[in-house]
């Protein structure tokens, strides 16, 4: 569900292929999961909190629990390309880049 490679995207900031533009660039103070769907999803907030879980960059964003991730939500901190995010957004096959805006990435950080 988490994939860490480059890859294209549309202007939805789901995968698009060779004639996607490209990935969308990452917000400053922010931590950027991407999923990688074969089928359609209904809800983003299962999918995120399935893909922060699984993921190892952050033990902050590994814990945040549910009601953590509705208040990220009301706080329009859950950003797809740019644009905030709700939990019922409903996601197509494809990579889609989310990212949690007041986060870091600790794999990131400068010596």
């Amino acid at each position: 569900m988490i994939n860490d490679s480059d890859s294209k995207t549309n202007s939805s900031g789901q995968d698009g292929g060779a004639s996607g533009s490209p990935v969308p660039p990452r917000p400053r103070n922010s931590f950027r999961i991407e999923l990688v769907l074969k089928y359609p999803e209904r809800r983003l907030d299962n999918v995120l909190l399935a893909a922060m879980r699984a993921q190892t960059r952050s033990l902050e964003i590994k814990t945040l629990s549910r009601a953590k991730l509705k208040l990220l939500f009301d706080a329009k901190r859950v950003r797809i390309k740019g644009q905030a995010a709700t939990p019922s957004s409903s996601l197509a096959v494809g990579t889609t880049y989310v990212d949690l805006i007041g986060f870091e990435d600790p794999s990131e950080k400068k010596l």
